[in-house]
């Protein structure tokens, strides 16, 4: 834990010294209006960052959170389409159910027939982009097509803030009850940690896995609706490629590849640290490529960090057994 906090107060400094380097060429960047913005651009990262934080830690992964968020704002956008009426808590319900239900079977894929996750994901994640042009007909989903309430929902303010950042808000709070309050969520932690050991303590390693890709499933289905409602526009390749910077948040977030150690706290900053970069560098003119570029150095240095660190702890507990002898 002293580890994982001492990341968590690392990567709080690096983001506050990111702005502050900012702010020297753009005083604007860290007035309170633009932090607002900042962090509900980030907000969709945040939640799918939460979910794929919990998949990491059970040893898997998730590779089609983005083709979920597709799939399930593809079909948010066609029923309201199709039916006007139908009132935006109702089509959230739906993302919900719908995302959870696409997590469900990538988890029922790797507890029941235990194919590793990494190819199940793949797998679906061609396939869920797939439904989305046949239920499509490969068509966009346009703005004018949407109701006014469908699209106004995420951009509403309540004390001046958008209700796509209270979502994220209020998701990063029950998942860290969630994850740190019940039996559920220290299963989360054992299967990572100590599958074997897991197992003594009546632990069923897949069906733990299971419930993991369900709920980053869920996550990834209300960002679906909040996501087309958003930018009100939906198609096949919405969020193509975006798996791959949840995956880095966590990275740097100090959720550890080989499973069992992380914080919602850390996928949170993770996101964060991102969702920053990718707002602060356009600001002062560094071109695209370098963005991506230094986005990828952000992730090589945080995993060579959670490496050297794994190996550090091995070294001190192999002294410790000589000690004893």
């Amino acid at each position: 834990m002293h580890i994982l906090k001492s990341r968590e107060m690392i990567l709080t400094g690096a983001i506050v010294v990111l702005m502050g380097l900012v702010a020297t060429r753009f005083p604007g960047f860290i007035a309170p209006h633009n932090l607002v913005a900042v962090f509900n651009d980030t907000s969709p990262l945040i939640l799918l960052a939460i979910g794929q934080m919990i998949v990491i830690l059970t040893k898997c992964i998730d590779l089609s959170v983005a083709a979920n968020l597709a799939l399930t704002g593809m079909v948010c956008a066609m029923i309201n389409v199709a039916a006007p009426g139908v009132p935006v808590p109702i089509i959230i319900a739906i993302a919900v159910g719908l995302g959870a239900i696409l997590g469900a079977f990538n988890g029922i894929l790797v507890w029941k027939l235990d194919i590793p996750p990494i190819v199940v994901t793949l797998g679906t994640m061609t396939i869920f982009r797939g439904v989305i042009f046949l239920i499509s007909d490969g068509k966009w989903v346009n703005s004018h097509e949407m109701s006014p309430a469908f699209k106004a929902f995420p951009r509403a303010d309540f004390l001046s803030l958008p209700m796509l950042s209270w979502i994220a808000i209020l998701m990063t709070v029950i998942f860290f009850v969630l994850m740190t309050r019940t039996t559920l969520g220290r299963s989360f932690y054992a299967v990572g940690g100590n599958p074997h050991a897991a197992v003594y303590t009546g632990i069923d390693v897949g069906k733990s896995q299971f419930w993991a890709f369900t709920l980053s499933g869920a996550l990834a289905g209300l960002v679906g609706y909040l996501w087309v409602s958003r930018y009100a526009v939906a198609y096949v390749d919405i969020a193509l490629g975006f798996e791959l910077d949840v995956v880095a948040a966590c990275v740097i977030g100090g959720i550890a590849i080989s499973g069992g150690i992380g914080s919602i706290g850390g996928a949170v900053l993770g996101a964060l640290f991102l969702g920053v970069i990718k707002n602060a560098l356009p600001v002062v003119n560094i071109s695209p490529f370098w963005q991506m570029a230094i986005s990828g150095s952000a992730i090589i240095i945080a995993i060579a960090v959670n490496t050297r660190a794994g190996r550090t702890k091995g070294r001190i507990i192999l002294k410790n057994a000589e000690a004893a002898q």
